[in-house]
């Protein structure tokens, strides 16, 4: 039956050809044939490998394999070089073959839902040209920092998986306008997720979060989905807390980036000639109540922010819910002199006995 369809469509050299729902198990080595062919529907079959013909569709750009029963990418995809949009899910894909994602680097579009991936190989960042990456419904534990180099990613889907963490470089991520992390087992965002300033769509519900990492008001969020999280509440508890001992190291580092600011100071020439003090100095954090730099002794605190007074947040709640009134933001306090100072809305987070 299968080849009695491919060479009626032999006949026209089509540039679409649908074959699904045709109860395939295997698909004919007559496909490579279809040499015209640039959208290939396949889904909802039982195929569960391609043909080394299947090689030959070097025009193809759109593949549906959805719904079938492929354990990984099919090899013979390598050969598809101008694929642009690869459509996967419903299947038993465990691993992505890297050889097949080294020669896809045309690809925008990889639908890989529903499937039992538990990670994404670090080769994921060969396809540079990729702008929707969707693999909601898998078992997904963690992701690659190297996926953290797909700089032309518009929208990235992982809900329904277990992830605990995000890639710290996530922020490179800056042309991601929709990230869908739903029911996962998040506890925090990385900090660098305020540097997305394309970001429009965020969805965390239903994960373990306690704070919005530093830079987040600054999204420009027009959807915010934050339901079911065990957020931080405005509780406050009056605390003195002792000025802490500073080790030597970090009593230096403050000294060192202080004069930094200073245009003339001797140290700001010298330390040109130490890049390993530069790397090291690079990783500090500055406080939010005085401004001042500081390495890595640092007081976390939270401060509670009115949703509805941020101008560049503009939430539209899912099925008609109401907005959070008051949302818990991460702030870095150089000291607990600077904490214990009066004026101020940092708190001190505290963790339930």
């Amino acid at each position: 039956m299968s080849d009695i369809l491919l060479l009626k469509a032999l006949k026209s050299q089509p540039k679409n050809v649908n074959l699904n729902n045709k109860h395939l198990k295997k698909l004919p080595k007559l496909v490579g044939k279809l040499t015209s062919v640039l959208q290939l529907e396949l889904k909802h079959n039982q195929l569960s490998e391609l043909p080394d013909e299947f090689g030959q569709l070097e025009q193809l750009e759109v593949l549906n394999i959805g719904n079938n029963k492929f354990e990984d990418l099919p090899s013979a995809l390598r050969h598809c070089i101008n694929l642009l949009k690869l459509h996967a899910f419903s299947n038993n894909i465990t691993s992505l073959n890297p050889i097949v994602l080294n020669n896809l680097d045309r690809l925008t579009v990889l639908n890989l839902n529903h499937n039992l991936l538990k990670t994404l190989p670090p080769e994921i960042c060969r396809l540079a040209n990729l702008e929707v990456l969707s693999v909601e419904h898998n078992e997904l534990v963690e992701l690659p920092f190297e996926m953290c180099a797909l700089m032309n990613l518009k929208e990235f889907r992982a809900n329904c998986n277990k992830l605990q963490a995000l890639p710290l470089e996530f922020g490179f991520l800056m042309n991601l306008e929709q990230l869908h992390l739903a029911m996962n087992k998040l506890k925090e965002l990385p900090e660098n997720l305020g540097k997305c300033y394309k970001l429009r769509v965020l969805d965390i519900a239903a994960n373990e979060l306690r704070i919005f990492p530093t830079e987040f008001i600054e999204l420009p969020l027009k959807e915010f989905y934050w339901e079911e999280n065990p957020l931080l509440k405005h509780m406050p508890v009056k605390s003195i807390q002792e000025e802490e001992v500073l080790s030597l190291k970090e009593i230096a580092a403050r000294f060192v980036m202080k004069e930094l600011k200073d245009r003339w100071s001797y140290l700001r020439r010298s330390i040109r000639h130490y890049p390993a003090i530069r790397e090291m100095l690079s990783q500090s954090s500055r406080c939010a109540l005085c401004g001042e730099a500081f390495l890595n002794t640092w007081l976390e605190c939270v401060r509670f922010i009115d949703s509805e007074q941020i101008n560049t947040l503009k939430i539209t709640p899912r099925h008609g819910g109401n907005k959070p009134p008051l949302l818990p933001v991460r702030a870095l306090l150089c000291s607990y002199k600077c904490f214990n100072s009066s004026g101020h809305k940092f708190y001190g987070v505290a963790f339930p006995q």
